[in-house]
This record gives structure tokens, sequence and C-alpha cells, in this order.
């Protein structure tokens, strides 16, 4: 089917083109709203600046196709395949893309708040600037994938691959990341803030600069990582495992540390109440790095 068909059954009225062949085919611009393009072969298309506002282009041929800026929310893309597609800029609000394959794509800037991503490969994507608040990215693979100044507010992760992701500058606030693998990861700027981050390993994590208020860590591997400048003012670390990481003025107001393992952690020139040097001083005593807090216990300095 060519262009110049498509656009004039649409105009009379049809809607659905369910397994069309329009491969490489130029769509610009077209307003293509509410059209059933269920398993087409749209391979290579530019549908760039289009209107697909709840279209259906589920099981859909979509590799290599440019859908930059297009009005895209509500739309259909169930078991869709979007590898190497280009979506920069594009409007995917409440958008359905479980188990869509999007690897090496490009999602820079789109806005995919509310949508569902359940099980989707994402592998590789450039994914700066989006916007996921709210979504579903319930054990999807974001491996690899470049998620700076990613908006993921409210967005559901639990299951999630995160291997070798970038989410430094991140908007994670409120986000639950229980147990989730971020070894090695960069999260640094990141804002945690009220981020439920139970039992997670977090070892080698680069996390300075990060504002994570009121983040719970209970339980959270944090050895070795880089918490620098870090804010950290009513956050919960019981039972985190600090172990040789680096609190280099960090603050640390009001932040609780029961049960958690500081050995070799540095803390020089962070921002603590005396009660929390004072306990640290009589936690770690005998310990490699009980001299430093029995100084700063006698000084009575925080």
């Amino acid at each position: 089917m060519d262009v110049i068909e498509l656009i004039k059954l649409y105009q009379s009225g049809q809607r659905d083109f369910a397994g069309a062949d329009l491969s490489s085919a130029d769509l610009r611009g077209a307003n293509l709203a509410g059209v059933n393009l269920f398993g087409a072969n749209l391979r290579g298309a530019n549908l760039s600046r289009s209107n697909l506002n709840k279209a259906d282009l589920s099981k859909a041929n979509l590799n290599w196709a440019n859908f930059s800026f297009a009005k895209m929310e509500s739309v259909k893309l169930s078991d869709a395949d979007l590898t190497k597609a280009i979506l920069t800029g594009a409007l995917l609000e409440k958008a359905k893309l479980p188990r869509a394959k999007v690897s090496g794509a490009n999602l820079t800037g789109a806005n995919f708040r509310s949508a569902n991503l359940r099980s989707a490969n994402l592998a590789g994507s450039n994914m700066e600037w989006i916007n996921l608040r709210g979504a579903n990215l319930t054990g999807a693979n974001l491996s690899w994938t470049n998620l700076c100044h990613a908006r993921l507010s409210g967005a559901m992760i639990y299951g999630a691959m995160l291997n070798g992701v970038s989410l430094e500058e991140a908007f994670l606030n409120g986000v639950d990341l229980t147990g989730v693998n971020l070894n090695g990861t960069n999260l640094k700027g990141a804002k945690l803030n009220s981020a439920r981050l139970e039992g997670a390993n977090l070892i080698g994590a680069n996390l300075s600069g990060a504002t994570m208020r009121s983040a719970s860590l209970i339980g959270a591997d944090l050895s070795c990582a880089n918490l620098l400048e870090a804010q950290l003012q009513g956050a919960n670390l019981n039972w985190a495992c600090l172990h040789r990481a680096c609190l280099q003025q960090a603050d640390l107001s009001n932040t609780t540390f029961l049960g958690a393992n500081i050995e070799g952690a540095d803390f020089a020139d962070a921002v603590m109440p005396e009660k929390t040097v004072r306990y640290f001083y009589l936690t770690t005593t005998g310990s490699s790095s009980s001299w430093n807090w029995e100084t700063m216990a006698t000084a009575g300095t925080a």
C-alpha cells in the first residue's frame, strides 16, 4: 500500500489497515489518530510529527522508524518491535508497550508519563531527559540505558534489570527500589528523597551530591559507595553496610545508623549531630576507626 492510498482511505473514514506494508513510507505530519496498524510493517518509515493518538500498532514492525515529536498518547504498542526507532520528543502519555522491543532506540526527551512498559526491552536505549513519571516498568530490561536527568518519580520498577544503567541527575523521589541491584551505578546528583532502598545493592555506586532526604536505606549495602556531599537528612541507614564508603561533607542531620557497619567509612567534614558522633564512638571502640570518633567525641563537635 502506498502513502497516497492510505491517506485517501483514512480521510474517507476507513481505520483498519492491519498488516499493511508501509516500510520506508513518508508519513511526516500525517493525521492517523485512531488508526489500526496491528501487525503492520513500518520498518524505516518516517512518522515524525504525525498524530497517532489512540492508534493500534501492536505487534507492528517499527525497526528504525522515526516517531520524533509524534503525538502518540494512549497508543497501543504491545509486542511491537521498535528496535533502533527514533522517538525523540514524542508524546506517549498513557501508551501501552508491554513486552515491546525498544532496544537501542532514541527516546531523548520523550514523554512516557503513566505509560505501561511492563516487561519491555529497553536495553541500550538513550532515555536522557525522558519523562517516566508514574510509568510501569515492572520487569523491564533497562540494562545499559542512559537515564540521565530522567523523571521517574512514582514509577514502578519492581523486578527491572538495571545493569550498567546511568541515572545521573535523575529524579527518583518516592520510587520503590527495594532490593534492586545498583552495583556500581552512576547516581551522581540524583534526587532520591523518600525513596525506598531497603536491602538494595549499592556497592561502589556513585551517589556524590545525591539528595536522599528521608530515604529508607535499611539493610542496604553501600560498601565503597561514593556519598561525597550527599544530602541524607532524616534518612534511615539502620543495619546498612557502609564499609569503606565515602561520606565526606555529607549532611547526616537526623540520620539514623542503628546497627550500621561503618568500618573504614570516611566521615571527614560530614555534618552530623553530637549524639551521632558519640554513638559511633561507643559502637566502634576497639575498631580501626575508633580513634577518629574518640577525637571528635572528646572535642564535642559535630
